[in-house]
């Protein structure tokens, strides 16, 4: 007799893809995951608390989820239906970040239009989430493409290039000082005269360009030359995490050239300090906190000027150092090869008297050496250049510059670590105290000048870089030996600005973001340009602007070596687009739209603000609707305010964030929203990895058809009778290792795929995909269901029984230890105490209803299809997504009694059993009257250490 026929209503695959299919049917119908609005269309009664809950922007790939994917979104899902059941209004869905390279590129290679792959790879990403039974609340659900959503886009890029940063203005936060105001304030100020021109001219006399140049100096947004990474193969600018450190593109492994192209940037930096003092106000974790203060980079220092004798003329050559104090150990200077004064005509054509070989670089003058070493760094990426595992390689300029303190002639090099984009683009090189100027100083031969006393057991075949007394630093006008760092730096400081060589100042890492993409699948940006080259922001009333159909998609290529080239965006090649005849207030004239579109990173920098309000027309959110789901909550800690809890990967710790920051900041400051942080609690959830095998080629094979044997004692591995080797890694199709979840819920219910997803371990960790322990979940939700249905009849068989004082007393510690565990975001103990209660009701001779209802209420976050419907078979009508989590009598936790450890002089001697709450005298009293105790006593004891009512320890 088979299985099916001996338990026709048992648990199985295909019962669970039934109940699965039929609820999820029925929280479409009745509306189960909406969630009401304080106003607009989506207005209805909202709880006094509220929880707002966000899983990071997916992309839509082609290739669907596998099984890691949707590991995040499970558990974010899980902490949306507890807090559901903690009475509070959850606002949980998820949109998609679909511009962008993958659909481009599959649009260049078949000829079809991105927008149809993308919206078929949306449709079946919403396939595979509605399978796995997300409560997401689908009405808020968009996409960055959708055209409304590209208008508000361009509408937040406007308000940002219509906006400048006032240093001086009252921050919009209590007690603090600078915000962005728009620019037609500023243009107020210049014409009143309050503001004075930059040249000194008045505001009346300036011509129409004039004016439009200082006000786009002041811009946040703004266009820019700026050094990029222009592959010619591949016909774009890449990211620096694009170039490999090699210098040349990952994809196609094209040669990739630095070249100063105009580009659209914005002007980020600043907002660096407020960007790393905010950081006080989140609930982030400290490492990604870190990573953000590291990537702005504040540093206190100085500006140091030397004068640098070009074969033209003296240059004034600025860098920027956190050490002054250190001044007089620097013995040459380093310039990057962009840098302004090697294009100048400063380099010599004779290499000067007593320049040494390992200079030149074999290069017969100075100019052939510039230009050679220039030609090489220009075909390596940023991350190649700065690399601390690449040998260091430069080559004299043949120029000398006067060290400013001592006025030492320290001779300027040129080396690719040094980045124009960083800093001046130039730096003093101290060999003695930084280890990079050490090794550069001993490869090219240079002088190393002690200026701070290393200790005695310093070995001296390195650069000292810790603290120390001043030596080796004094000039005919001051001395600094003997001081400390902090009194050398303030010293030497004073003395470079009465000199005029020297300023105090603050520089950041941080730099302006580049903000244009040569590509045609991005939102085009809303600016149009007269025949003169002037930009013009286009009126609300002409958004948004939409990308024109083209039957060709890919941006011109070139020569993969042809560096001279310049990109040419799939839109120039539109004359029709590109030209348009417009009436922007003085009469219709012929406008030129921009070729570049916005880097898919816009789309993501705002799309929270968006699912409070995703079909107003008249705003991009309703301020009301803003403020109840973002606003801030001092009352709960929350000062900034932000979505409760915002979940994804540890990968988006920088830029993503970053940029989500900067946006959102500007659009407080400009009073669009009440927040000034977007995300106010970040979580950071691990990966899901696979096992992968390779055969004795090294090349990957199925892991699905891999057999596992064992051989002496040994586990191997083999596919097809050949031995494989096994390692692990991230899940994907290239290591031939991917699982779906279709697979998953096809072969044991969505419902046992989320249970082990959330049991595999804590959240914050990476874990290891392992088929065979997928059963341990489904195993659990059996017992669950036959504890509730009879596998024979498929009636409910709980009973109106009274619950025995141990049922009662498990149950109500589960309560509250899976209450603990689901605020503290640990699934996985809160299943594992699950299981417990729920084995111990597999072994009683009836399941009291009380707690039947108990335990399934508490399943309902991890495993909401079965908790559905075994809720129902229990007779309630409601869903058991609004079900209170359950409430228990505070007594049942405690324990009435406990044994007690009774001990003489500290060695265990006897054990009673007492009341929990007995107190120190009585528990004493029973000690002391022992037969077994009183055998150790002779009179009153000599001191008696009780911890009731677990331990009492007798010394005679």
């Amino acid at each position: 007799m088979s299985e099916t026929t001996e338990h026709p209503h048992r648990y199985t695959a295909e019962l669970a893809g039934e109940i699965e299919s039929r609820w999820q049917d029925r929280w479409d119908e009745e509306g189960t995951y909406h969630v009401p609005n304080p106003v607009g269309d989506l207005a209805g009664d909202v709880s006094p608390e509220k929880f707002y809950l966000l899983d990071m922007f997916p992309y839509p790939s082609g290739k669907g989820l596998h099984v890691g994917h949707p590991f995040g979104y499970i558990a974010t899902d899980v902490v949306g239906r507890f807090q559901r059941m903690l009475g509070k209004s959850v606002l949980h869905t998820m949109g998609f970040d679909a511009f962008g390279l993958p659909a481009e590129q599959y649009a260049v290679q078949t000829g079809q239009h991105p927008r149809i792959t993308t919206e078929q790879n949306i449709k079946n990403m919403k396939r595979q989430l509605r399978q796995i039974g997300l409560g997401h609340d689908q009405r808020r659900s968009f996409a960055t493409t959708d055209v409304d959503y590209v208008r508000w886009t361009q509408w937040i890029f406007l308000q940002i290039y219509n906006s400048f940063y006032d240093e001086s203005a009252e921050g919009r936060t209590p007690g603090t000082t600078g915000r962005a105001r728009p620019i037609s304030e500023l243009i107020a100020e210049f014409e009143s005269g309050h503001r004075p021109v930059p040249s000194g001219a008045h505001w009346a006399d300036l011509s129409e360009p004039e004016r439009a140049a200082i006000i786009d100096d002041h811009r946040l947004a703004y266009i820019s030359h700026a050094p990029v990474n222009w592959c010619p193969g591949l016909g774009t600018v890449l990211a620096n995490e694009e170039v490999t450190n090699e210098g040349r593109s990952e994809r196609g492994n094209y040669p990739v050239f630095r070249r100063q192209l105009r580009q659209w940037m914005m002007r980020i930096t600043s907002y660096a300090d407020r960007l790393a003092a905010d950081l006080d106000t989140v609930d982030w974790p400290e490492k990604v906190v870190a990573m953000q203060r590291n990537w702005i980079g504040r540093s206190n220092g100085a500006y140091v000027t030397f004068a640098a004798h070009g074969a033209d003329r003296d240059h004034d050559l600025t860098v920027f150092t956190t050490r002054p104090d250190t001044l007089f150990g620097a013995t040459f200077m380093v310039v990057s090869p962009e840098h302004p004064m090697l294009q100048d005509g400063a380099v010599p054509t004779e290499w000067p008297e007593g320049t040494k070989d390992a200079w030149t670089g074999g290069a017969a003058d100075p100019r052939s050496a510039v230009s050679g070493y220039q030609a090489a760094a220009q075909k390596l990426g940023d991350t190649a250049r700065t690399s601390d595992e690449r040998e260091k390689t430069g080559v004299f300029t043949g120029i000398y510059a006067t060290n400013p303190v001592n006025g030492d002639q320290v001779p300027v090099f040129t080396a690719d670590y040094v980045l124009m984009g960083y800093g001046t683009g130039a730096i003093m090189a101290v060999p003695a105290h930084d280890q990079r100027d050490y090794d550069f100083a001993t490869a090219f031969e240079l002088p190393i000048v002690l200026t701070i006393q290393p200790p005695a057991d310093f070995p001296g075949d390195s650069a000292y870089v810790g603290d120390g007394e001043v030596i080796n630093s004094a000039n005919d006008e001051f001395s600094i030996n003997g001081l400390d760092k902090a009194a050398a730096i303030a010293t030497v400081s004073d003395y470079l600005a009465e000199k005029g060589t020297g300023l105090p100042a603050v520089t950041y890492r941080l730099r302006d973001w580049l903000f244009s993409r040569q590509r045609y699948w991005g939102e085009p940006f809303p600016i149009v340009y007269d025949e003169d080259g002037r930009a013009y922001d286009l009126p609300e009333s002409m958004l948004p602007v939409e990308l024109p159909e083209t039957p060709d998609y890919s941006p011109r290529s070139y020569d993969p070596d042809d560096a001279e080239s310049m990109p040419e965006p799939p839109l120039g090649r539109l004359k029709d687009w590109v030209a348009v005849t417009l009436d922007l207030g003085d009469g219709e004239r012929t406008y030129y739209r921009d070729t570049n579109t916005m880097p898919n990173w816009a789309g993501s920098c705002w799309y929270e603000l968006r699912y409070l309000d995703p079909n107003n027309d008249e705003a991009f959110a309703a301020r009301e609707n803003e403020e109840y789901w973002m606003g801030p909550r001092p009352e709960a800690g929350n000062h900034s305010g932000g979505a409760d809890l915002y979940v994804g990967g540890v990968e988006h710790a920088v830029l993503h964030l970053l940029y989500a920051r900067f946006w959102h900041k500007v659009l407080f400051d400009l009073g669009h929203v009440s927040s000034s942080e977007p995300f106010h609690k970040l979580f950071n959830q691990g990966m899901i990895e696979a096992y992968a095998f390779t055969d004795s080629r090294g090349q990957y094979v199925p892991a699905d058809e891999v057999e596992t044997n064992e051989e002496n004692g040994e586990q191997i591995f083999t596919y097809r009778g050949e031995r494989v080797s096994r390692e692990y890694g991230k899940m994907g199709k290239s290591l031939k290792n991917t699982v779906t979840p279709e697979e998953i819920s096809a072969e044991y219910g969505a419902d046992t795929f989320r249970v082990y997803e959330m049991s595999m371990g804590p959240i914050e960790q990476s874990r290891v995909w392992e088929p065979r322990a997928v059963v341990g979940a489904q195993r659990f939700l059996q017992r669950l269901w036959r504890n509730i249905v009879s596998e024979e009849t498929g009636e409910t068989i709980v009973a109106d029984v009274p619950v025995s004082e141990e049922t009662a007393r498990l149950a109500a510690r589960t309560v509250t230890d899976v209450r603990t565990e689901y605020e503290a975001m640990r699934p996985n103990t809160a299943i594992a105490k699950l299981i417990v209660l729920n084995n111990h009701l597999t072994s009683l001779d009836e399941v009291p209803r009380e707690v039947a209802e108990q335990l399934v209420a508490m399943v309902g976050p991890v495993a909401p299809h079965i908790a559905e419907e075994l809720w129902a078979r229990l007779g309630h009508e409601s869903s058991v997504v609004y079900a209170p989590f359950p409430t228990i009598d505070e007594a049942l936790l405690v324990e009435d009694t406990v044994t007690c450890v009774v001990q003489v002089k500290g060695k265990v001697r006897d054990r009673i059993d007492v009341a929990a709450e007995i107190s120190d005298e009585e528990l004493t009293e029973r000690a002391l009257a022992l037969p077994r105790i009183q055998q150790f006593l002779e009179g009153e004891p000599r001191k008696i250490i009780v911890r009731a009512p677990n331990l009492i320890n007798i010394v005679p």
